[in-house]
């Protein structure tokens, strides 16, 4: 059964990704109305660093693919193990949905090769970088962790 489960030919699915994004984004939402103080939410966008409050639209975002993550992994993790991979802290944050939904599913240095897309939406390099390099070091982490390295 094992085998088939970690079938390195298996599709994408996100089933077990948006069970534990649901979670992850209801703790990120308690701890951002705590944050906020008021009773609105408060985040601060990965990729701009520009305070967000509820109401603003905004989209929690997976700074690194979740189908990236699970084409990459699908040969020694199960569903549920990338689920956690994916979903690390590290990986999950809030942008602005017209960022959200600009990028798509292409990688956000692929996205950025556009310097009108830097411009546009104001993005800060610097912070976009630190956020996508910490978002890697949460993945290995959490890699190592199921491996049990």
């Amino acid at each position: 059964m094992i085998e088939s489960i970690l079938d390195p030919n298996r599709p994408y699915s996100r089933l077990a990704i948006d069970l534990i994004f649901t979670k992850a984004k209801t703790a990120m939402q308690k701890e951002a109305l705590i944050r906020g103080g008021d009773g609105i939410a408060l985040y601060i966008d990965v990729y701009t660093g520009k305070t967000l409050r509820g109401g603003d639209a905004y989209d929690y975002e997976h700074l690194r693919s979740s189908e990236a993550i699970h084409t990459q992994l699908k040969s020694s993790l199960t569903d549920e193990q990338i689920a956690l991979v994916v979903n690390c802290t590290e990986n999950v944050g809030v942008t602005l949905r017209c960022i959200n939904q600009s990028k798509g599913k292409r990688k956000m240095e692929d996205w950025l090769n556009n310097p009108a897309n830097i411009i546009k939406n104001n993005i800060d390099l610097k912070l976009t970088k630190a956020n996508l390099k910490k978002a890697d070091g949460g993945i290995e982490r959490m890699v190592e962790i199921l491996r049990g390295l």
